[in-house]
């Protein structure tokens, strides 16, 4: 069953979900606003993992089934953990009839709602999935190892599969692109990547080599030392505006920390 749901709102997008009678959406604590009624609010520690989004175990495997499902879930738990996502997830339902239930992300900029078909993963920064229906499993892939060690940073990614609506939210303005438009690669910030297909290669590489233009690159471009990379064929969201930019831009306003005119690696901290 397809999720009805409207994104409304400029600057500051929600989206305002409508339940059928017994139809479940979750989303990261935190991201909820508002519903109605006859909508059950439950929070668990578990994400769905195939079940549609019901509680495992139980009746059908005795203290096995338990066992499974307990250790399941502290992995689970443990992978967010690491990743500093949410530790718990909210689970809304309609009872006795439709209900309604809104959603919204944590900074100023956009939201999509996003259809897998079951064919296809889609990934996402940290931080930008909002809700989902039941019948989407949420994972993390850590984009650790050579990747992210050549950029000099590890990267986390939310990861989502399955059948059914997943609302994302980034920062800024999102713009649409895929690389096989562009010679087949592009490169960006790391911190423009909102979420992309399966299928599209992401990785990280150096601004420049070792060399004056290299370094010149990193301390006076405002890019610091790496760009994301991604390459194939496949759907790419980017945003306009990143954390780190809107941080800083807050923090002068502020009259603490400046880049002052390099704009890169080096800043200066007001005591």
């Amino acid at each position: 069953m397809t999720l009805k749901q409207e994104i409304v709102g400029n600057a500051m997008q929600m989206a305002v979900v409508n339940l059928h009678p017994g139809q479940t959406v979750y989303c990261e604590a935190g991201k909820f606003l508002f519903k109605t009624t006859n909508v059950t609010m439950e929070t668990r520690l578990s994400g769905p993992s195939g079940s549609g989004g019901q509680q495992q175990g139980g009746s059908g495997g005795g203290m096995g089934g338990l066992l499974r499902q307990a250790m399941g879930t502290a992995m689970q738990v443990g992978q967010r953990m690491l990743a500093g996502e949410s530790l718990a997830f909210q689970y809304f339902t309609a009872q006795g009839g439709e209900g309604t239930v809104g959603f919204a992300g944590v900074l100023p900029g956009e939201m999509r709602a996003l259809e897998l078909d079951g064919t296809r993963a889609w990934f996402a920064e940290k931080d930008a999935f909002v809700a989902a229906e039941s019948t989407v499993d949420f994972g993390i892939a850590f984009a650790g190892g050579r990747t992210g060690m050549s950029g000099g940073e590890g990267f986390v990614l939310e990861k989502f599969t399955g059948r059914g609506t997943v609302i994302i939210a980034g920062a800024g303005n999102f713009i649409d692109l895929n690389p096989a438009d562009f010679g087949g690669r592009i490169e960006v910030d790391t911190g423009c990547v909102v979420a992309f297909e399966e299928g599209i290669e992401y990785g990280v590489q150096r601004v420049g080599g070792l060399n004056r233009q290299g370094l010149m690159n990193a301390v006076f471009g405002g890019e610091g030392l790496s760009l994301a990379t991604l390459e194939g064929n496949g759907r790419v969201i980017l945003q306009s505006l990143t954390i780190e930019s809107l941080a800083n831009a807050l923090k002068k306003a502020q009259g603490g920390d400046k880049q002052g005119p390099t704009g890169g690696l080096f800043s200066t901290h007001a005591s």
